[in-house]
């Protein structure tokens, strides 16, 4: 095979060593020099003086958790970086160890056989670290409420039952009242100053319980970790907010599309960046997300259509706006998900209309303009004679006699 990087080396990262192999191919057989470095800083800049001494222009590291990450800061600037995924560099079974694994990576380099992985830049991993701490701390405080629930199910208080939110003003006002030692039924209830559904006496009832010493610990203890998290999420999102600043027309220019919230807006940035050379055809960003179905074909036959793993935090926030999207009436997504949904179930239909929405979001962010909705009568505007003959051939299985006439 052709030689695409003459001077190129492979790194086996790990947490406390990288192995670096130089690979350098003159007019006779290419030759390697294999070295192990600490991964301390002063170990890094190391091994960036080696292979600078040795005129390598051209590195490649797998991604290894995050222990590839201080090795690119270090590294990058200095010669042209390619992350790889570890699972398409993969070596012959039974012949791995760090040097092979090193030299491994230098061969595959040096013939142009490694596809790189999307790593955006400095900015927007800062604020794809923070949006995802952000939903991290969002999934822990739904936690805790949870088993505020369950706490208060084992002292018999049926106190979700009368307020919809048992953290809201009156339910935080009841929750605070338990732990100061109240427990009959009509101090907590007074308790109650906001407009419930419930009765008065309903609201009695579903406060009289069986309230001990136990309950009162367990709720101080989970509302005390509920407000650290309400409180470092007010510090995230003031974080997000001066991250995104570069990024504030792309992120108003994504907010104009259904089922796109600000939330949404500042996730989807954080996980795709703004620059969109990156990824060549919306085909492409819709493969990275994870979005289109898997190739597995076999003897001319598709064996599977189901997703391929990866892209959860990206994946998972657009099927969330997609949920959104399908409840605005008379628009383009939802005609679109109740037209997969009757063929291919509610599952597919909103992987569908989340890839709809990310190619939308492609030529949003490379294009710089607004969503423009194509209405619900899309797909019947597109092919008027298919969608006439369908209904025609709906009205004859009822036991009607039906001409069309073009108007």
């Amino acid at each position: 095979m052709d030689v695409i990087h003459p001077r190129c080396a492979g790194l086996d990262v790990h947490k406390q060593t990288v192995v670096a192999c130089a690979r350098i191919a003159g007019d006779g057989p290419a030759s390697q020099g294999v070295r192990t470095f600490e991964t301390t800083t002063s170990g890094l800049l190391a091994l960036a003086d080696w292979l600078e001494s040795l005129g390598i222009e051209h590195v490649a590291m797998e991604a290894t958790g995050v222990y590839w990450k201080p090795v690119w800061h270090i590294l990058e600037g200095h010669f042209e970086l390619m992350l790889a995924n570890a699972a398409h560099v993969k070596n012959v079974p039974g012949r791995k160890t760090d040097v092979n694994d090193a030299m491994w990576l230098a061969d595959l380099l040096a013939h142009g056989l490694i596809r790189a992985s999307f790593v955006p830049p400095t900015a927007v991993q800062e604020l794809r670290t923070l949006t995802r701490t952000r939903k991290q701390f969002v999934r822990e405080r739904a936690s805790h409420v949870q088993r505020i629930e369950k706490v208060l199910e084992d002292a018999n208080l049926k106190l979700s039952v009368v307020l919809s939110d048992i953290l809201g003003k009156a339910g935080r006002a009841v929750l605070q009242a338990i732990i100061d030692g109240h427990s009959k039924p009509e101090e907590l209830a007074a308790c109650v100053t906001t407009r419930v559904k419930a009765s008065p006496e309903e609201l009695l009832e579903a406060l009289r319980g069986r309230i001990r010493r136990h309950h009162r610990f367990m709720l101080k203890l989970h509302l005390g970790h509920i407000d650290a998290l309400d409180k470092a999420i007010g510090d995230i999102e003031k974080e997000v907010g001066q991250g995104l600043e570069p990024f504030r027309a792309a992120a108003k220019l994504l907010t104009t599309m259904p089922g796109i919230s600000t939330v949404a807006a500042d996730a989807l940035i954080a996980e795709v960046g703004i620059d969109m050379g990156r990824f060549a055809t919306p085909g492409h960003l819709l493969s990275w997300a994870c979005l289109c179905p898997r190739n597995d074909e076999s003897a001319g036959k598709r064996r599977s259509t189901r997703l391929r793993r990866g892209g959860k935090w990206l994946k998972a926030t657009l099927v969330q706006a997609a949920w959104a999207a399908v409840r605005v009436k008379g628009g383009y997504l939802q005609a679109q998900f109740h037209r997969i949904r009757a063929r291919r179930g509610a599952k597919k239909a909103i992987i569908a209309v989340a890839a709809s929405m990310l190619t939308a979001a492609w030529h949003m962010l490379k294009d710089g303009t607004e969503w423009h909705d194509l209405g619900a009568a899309h797909f019947d505007r597109q092919d008027a004679s298919k969608t006439a003959n369908r209904l025609i051939r709906r009205l004859q299985q009822i036991g009607y006699q039906v001409s069309a006439v073009p108007a």
